[in-house]
């Protein structure tokens, strides 16, 4: 950074009965540059017993809740306990480079209408594979929408930061600033799609949503759900559907239902 300033990061992230998986990601933590962090992990009431965690990381500030309140709801319960001038929210199945925070903070410090970040992500079990390079906007009548250079191998391509529809639930960094004006994440989504439904309020609050490409973390993807998991699909169709009825209006709103009713729901009953 350019200045010798470095506000503080209070870096969360969820534990659920993964505890080997956040300790790699603690291990990775360890090697960062940045001097002035704090690592939140709130475990979501692990089956298994998740003391292995603190055990070899007593460095970390480690919060359990005796009920799983899912993404949203642990997140939250990491922001209320973090001191932090920004929350970066990052899945415990990922890893970082070790200068991966100046570049984002950097860019949020530059401009303070900036409300969230995420930096660019590669699949970690696939080298230089991108999984996300910022999004487009999500389609009004079927709740979908497209990461930006996803599946291709990084040559560069998307070396240039730039403001961008949605931040990417893996690694987002959050301004207090915009935590204060617009609240936490709404907890009724419990898995999937509330960190859409938080940058929606972001970007109505007045902030801006950006992708920071001189940021770069791994992800593992899926670990704790399962890709194609009986739950992964039931909550992405569920909290589709309800991110719609929170963000879409009328005769969008309208033909979203009526799409979901005829083409979403019958697909996956019928496995077509």
């Amino acid at each position: 950074m350019n200045s010798v300033k470095y506000p503080k990061v209070s870096i969360i992230s969820i534990n659920y009965n993964g505890a080997s998986v956040t300790c790699e990601l603690l291990e990775s933590l360890k090697q960062i540059t940045y001097p002035h962090i704090e690592v939140i992990i709130v475990d979501n009431a692990s089956k298994e017993d998740p003391s292995s965690i603190l055990k070899n990381h007593p460095w970390i500030k480690f919060i359990y809740s005796e009920s799983n309140l899912g993404f949203a709801g642990g997140n939250n319960l990491g922001i209320h306990a973090a001191s932090g001038e920004y929350f970066l929210l990052l899945n415990n199945d990922t890893a970082v480079d070790a200068g991966f925070l100046e570049p984002i903070v950097e860019l949020m410090e530059n401009d303070k209408t900036i409300g969230v970040s995420s930096p660019k992500i590669i699949f970690q079990h696939s080298p230089g594979i991108i999984q996300f390079a910022g999004f487009n906007p999500i389609n009004p009548y079927t709740g979908r929408g497209t990461s930006i250079g996803f599946g291709q191998q990084d040559v560069g391509q998307y070396n240039q930061s730039h403001e961008t529809s949605r931040a990417h639930g893996a690694a987002m960094m959050i301004s207090r600033r915009a935590v204060e004006k617009v609240g936490l994440m709404a907890d009724l989504f419990f898995l999937y799609y509330e960190e859409m439904d938080y940058c929606e309020r972001i970007k109505k609050a007045g902030f801006s949503i950006w992708y920071e490409a001189g940021s770069v973390i791994y992800h593992k993807e899926s670990m704790s759900t399962g890709k194609g998991s009986t739950l992964k699909t039931y909550y992405l169709t569920r909290n589709r559907l309800l991110f719609q009825r929170r963000n879409v209006q009328g005769i969008k709103l309208l033909i979203s239902i009526i799409f979901f009713t005829l083409v979403s729901i019958p697909k996956i009953h019928f496995n077509i």
